[in-house]
């Protein structure tokens, strides 16, 4: 067996209002959707959207880093969205400059590329 690739699944209040931010706010493109669940992409990158019926795992809470070309024009496209951005894009020590964004649930988004600086 040979993995591909992995799509993280959000645990989320309302498919509906969360399909809206990840559209309007992150930029994302919908996918699929059927019934309580979604799909959106960005990129070649997928994320999963679990509305509480399914499962009924806790809302929010979730995480995924998103390796990209570059975070400092997406950040701030994404802030003049309405986006939450906990972290501005900055330079770490392990060789990514990256910042953390937040969905209306309270999921993690990260977003980081190589550090040019380090």
């Amino acid at each position: 067996m040979k993995a591909t690739s992995a799509v993280p699944i959000f645990q989320v209040s309302n498919v509906d209002a969360s399909l809206k931010h990840y559209t309007s706010v992150f930029g994302f493109v919908e996918d699929f959707r059927f019934d309580d669940y979604a799909g959106v992409k960005l990129g070649d990158v997928r994320v999963h959207l679990s509305g509480h019926s399914i499962h009924e795992r806790p809302i929010g809470g979730g995480t995924a880093y998103f390796l990209c070309d570059e975070v400092d024009d997406y950040c701030a496209k994404i802030k003049k969205n309405g986006a939450i951005v906990k972290s501005d894009p900055k330079d770490y020590p392990y060789g990514m400059r990256d910042f953390m964004a937040v969905d209306p649930d309270g999921n993690h988004l990260a977003f980081g590329c190589e550090a040019k600086n380090i």
